[in-house]
């Protein structure tokens, strides 16, 4: 039986394009919301969620970080995914009747350029797979969405300009979760481990913790904060390492750490994605 693959978004959708990318063999579930995304696979309807967490361009995804602990799942692998944005339109539409672009608010600001010279207008819509259906559904050759090839694919749309963003390298980091850790070292461009914590309530406690990494040597590609419980005082870190729990010096980092938080758990521990350097 084939293995599913639950993601957020609308047939079409970039996350929908990633699963397609990392985990061809599967099949992908649309699901309305991250959090559907997320219970697929507690329920077992799912065997993965694959969850955008950051952009290039764009920064963090509103609110992943703060589901990923509570989550109750395990990253078990990343995907880099290279974000392509296309004008869509109907069959038949020529590049100068196009008069609105509609698209999640995100991507709009990506290709501010080319909409700008065209003299199209951008409209916010609900998602980037969503526009593209709407336009397929009204029919209108002045209505045009920006979205990925994918979308232009499964709704019947022409391609009337093709890879518009602004930045040449706009990418987006996935994680692929699943109900079950996986420890074991694989991959050949190293290993990666997530996790969150917050510190004690002491001076400099940050910096101290922080220090460990340091003094063994320990590259962290990623710290960032932000509030949980609706806390102004309560603040939880999600950070990224290089390396396995097992190392000897990501060991010792870790020990260090411990002594100056009240809070930590490893989210998972996977391989680097080859694209991610």
């Amino acid at each position: 039986m084939t293995q599913k693959i639950a993601f957020q978004g609308e047939p079409g959708a970039y996350s929908h394009q990633a699963c397609r990318e990392a985990r061809p063999e599967m099949e992908p579930i649309p699901c309305r919301t991250f959090e559907d995304a997320i219970d697929k696979v507690r329920s077992g309807e799912a065997a993965f969620a694959m969850l955008p967490v950051e952009n290039s361009t764009y920064g963090r995804v509103a609110d992943i970080h703060s589901l990923l602990p509570d989550s109750g799942l395990h990253i078990v692998d990343e995907a880099f995914v290279r974000v392509h944005i296309n004008l869509l339109a109907v069959p038949g539409t020529k590049l100068d009747q196009v008069q609105t672009a509609t698209s999640h608010t995100v991507l709009l600001g990506q290709c501010r350029g080319f909409l700008r010279e065209h003299g199209i207008r951008p409209v916010v819509g609900a998602d980037t797979a969503g526009s593209a259906q709407h336009v397929a559904e009204v029919g209108d050759p002045t209505q045009a969405a920006l979205a990925s090839d994918l979308a232009g694919e499964i709704y019947g749309l022409d391609v009337l300009a093709r890879h518009i963003e602004d930045h040449s390298r706009n990418t987006t980091r996935f994680l692929i979760m699943t109900n079950e850790p996986d420890y074991s070292r694989r991959g050949e461009d190293g290993m990666i481990t997530s996790f969150v914590f917050r510190v004690r309530n002491i001076p400099a406690a940050l910096y101290k913790a922080m220090g460990g990494f340091a003094t063994n040597g320990v590259n962290m590609t990623k710290l960032e904060s932000y509030m949980v419980g609706g806390s102004f005082l309560a603040t939880q870190f999600y950070a990224d390492i290089e390396g396995h729990p097992e190392d000897e010096n990501v060991k010792m980092a870790l020990e260090e750490l411990d002594y100056f938080t009240d809070y930590m758990k490893i989210l998972g521990v996977y391989p680097a994605d080859p694209r991610r350097h």
